[in-house]
């Protein structure tokens, strides 16, 4: 009979971690409230040494991740794990403020900990649950807080907590697919500029004393690249503290609100990405307002808190006629299609889901078929992207070594 671990919580709040044999992950979690217990986690157990035999970390590797984990600020994953802990715990019939402590408890992060202790004295001093979120806004965001509020209304607190688990790891299994497609580019760029600043700092100058008494007889192009050779060699330092200087500065500006109305602008313009980008927030605003409106929350304010989510400026101001055209009676397929942000096959969508009363499944459905096109087209942008890259690569690397043999072979007419 198969092994299982299992994490469970006692009537008294206490964590117990545990093994037991059984049929199915179904009859653990059987078992479990047999025994008083809130179950909120159960694995298949691993044979001994198992470890070793499937490339799991060293203990002390892990002990040093979980250390580092434990300086860090909160963030979206500390959400996303807490909102499915939390659900399962309200499923189970554990009460909100027992639970709070329970995940306190677990929680191995002190700042996240601390966070959980605050929340749970608001609500242990009779605030509501979405009350006690509030003040912590800047992490769990308005749609999160409004979801909850909408749960506690009405009496569903636990099925909202599900449906908000379901749907952060949708946005970040979207999230993650687009950062994990742009790491290869990244890492070509990093190389190609590293490439250039080793040949330009290392072996240009190698062949400095060979065109020591050419001066102006050297062809132009050996001329520049033994220049350029000499200010890595002198003044490298300084450029890469330049550099540094500029990025920080730069990176400063994008984060006012001019900057970020001028990247949001340029992104939306570059070729094949700018119709990934658009169409990436499009799916962020459908999944966002179709899971609010299932929740119960009124059309109005979904729109409004849906069009935050969004975050590109020039996207996000678009839209901001749609609550106008909706308080003034119009449809929502008719307002989405004023924006001129949704395609038509969405806008048939919406319409559909209007007529039929299932918007908000009509919405999540709309979100699912974005997801799937915004990774195609990342893939597709990126097979553009990465032969551009690296033939920008191989030229550069190519023109610094013909200009080394341009010069190598006037040294040789000269010679002759």
């Amino acid at each position: 009979m198969p092994e299982f671990d299992y994490r469970a919580a006692s009537a008294a709040g206490k964590l117990i971690d545990g093994r037991v044999d059984a049929g199915s992950q179904d009859a653990v979690l059987r078992q479990l409230r047999s025994q008083g217990l809130t179950p909120i986690r159960v694995t298949d157990a691993l044979p001994a040494g198992a470890g070793q035999a499937t490339g799991r970390k060293p203990a002390s590797v892990a002990a040093g991740r979980r250390w580092f984990a434990r300086r860090r600020p909160p963030d979206y994953q500390d959400v996303h794990t807490f909102t499915s802990e939390l659900a399962v715990m309200l499923r189970a019939g554990l009460p909100l403020d027992r639970a709070l402590r329970v995940q306190i408890g677990m929680s191995i992060k002190p700042s996240f900990a601390a966070l959980l202790d605050d929340i749970f004295e608001s609500v242990k001093g009779g605030d509501s649950f979405s009350q006690a979120l509030a003040p912590h806004q800047t992490l769990f965001g308005e749609f999160y807080i409004n979801m909850v509020r909408s749960g506690e209304a009405g009496g569903q607190l636990a099925e909202v907590l599900s449906r908000l688990a379901e749907h952060l790891e949708r946005v970040k299994a979207l999230r993650e697919s687009v950062v994990s497609a742009l790491i290869y580019p990244a890492i070509l760029v990093v190389v190609a500029v590293i490439s250039v600043f080793l040949m330009l700092g290392f072996v240009v100058p190698q062949f400095e004393a060979l065109f020591a008494d050419m001066g102006e007889a050297l062809p132009l192009p050996t001329r520049t690249i033994v220049a350029a050779g000499h200010l890595v060699t002198e003044w490298g330092w300084l450029i890469v503290a330049a550099l540094v200087l500029v990025i920080w500065v730069f990176r400063r500006w994008l984060s006012t609100s001019g900057g970020r109305q001028w990247r949001d602008a340029r992104l939306l313009g570059i070729p094949v990405l700018g119709a990934v980008v658009k169409k990436y927030e499009v799916t962020r605003f459908a999944r966002s307002m179709g899971t609010l409106l299932g929740n119960g929350v009124p059309i109005v304010s979904a729109i409004r808190i849906a069009t935050d989510t969004v975050g590109n400026l020039r996207l996000r101001a678009a839209m901001g006629q749609i609550t106008p055209m909706i308080k003034q009676g119009g449809r929502l397929a008719d307002a989405l299609e004023g924006s001129g942000l949704f395609s038509p096959l969405a806008l048939n969508m919406v319409r559909l889901g209007e007529e039929t009363g299932q918007l908000d499944a009509m919405l999540l459905e709309l979100a699912r078929v974005h997801d799937a096109e915004v990774q195609s087209g990342v893939k597709r942008a990126l097979t553009l992207v990465e032969p551009l890259l690296i033939l920008t690569l191989g030229a550069i690397i190519a023109a610094i070594i013909v200009s080394i043999l341009m010069g190598i072979l006037a040294v040789n007419d000269l010679a002759i």
